[in-house]
């Protein structure tokens, strides 16, 4: 079997498994977010229960697309409107919910827009991938595997036409 064909498969049950203990960790971290801003989509179900767990009830959410400029190859990511008012988080702290750090180039543009307006950001994910831009604070797991996500494993219910898909 080619690394390639290696798959980590994360089960819904694995997931509520690995955001208790992401919690935990951060935790025990002494780590006491104001603010949970997730990354959508997948970021969406990680920062939900991770501020369940955090008893954390401001969870601001940001959108997040790769662009890639004309005549270039370089995919570059760039938050979609409505673009949070960073004066909102001014002096808190801030954890950054993800599910993956892949090339990081996400987590480091998110993380960038916050660090000159926040007391203190931090990141978590679920998984971290060893070429990431970005080392997060916070990781259940290292692997370099193709994931399947419980979220994204199965095709939508609906197709919606006209709709850019998720590379």
């Amino acid at each position: 079997m080619s690394m390639s064909d290696v798959r980590e498969n994360l089960t819904y049950e694995k997931f509520g498994g690995a955001i208790r203990e992401l919690a935990q960790t951060i935790a025990d971290d002494g780590y006491e977010p104001d603010i949970v801003l997730s990354i959508a989509r997948g970021g969406v179900f990680v920062a939900g229960g991770l501020a369940y767990a955090l008893d954390c009830k401001n969870i601001h959410l940001v959108n997040v697309e790769f662009y890639t400029g004309i005549g270039t190859t370089l995919a570059m990511p760039v938050m979609l409107a409505p673009v949070p008012d960073a004066i909102d988080f001014s002096n808190k702290k801030v954890l950054i919910a993800d599910d993956v750090a892949d090339t990081g180039k996400t987590l480091k543009l998110v993380h960038d827009f916050c660090k000159d307006h926040v007391a203190e950001v931090r990141s978590a994910v679920i998984y971290e991938k060893s070429h990431s831009l970005v080392k997060c604070e916070y990781v259940w797991k290292r692997t370099d595997d193709w994931i399947n996500f419980p979220w994204s494993v199965d095709k939508p219910v609906v197709q919606r036409s006209g709709q850019v898909l998720d590379a």
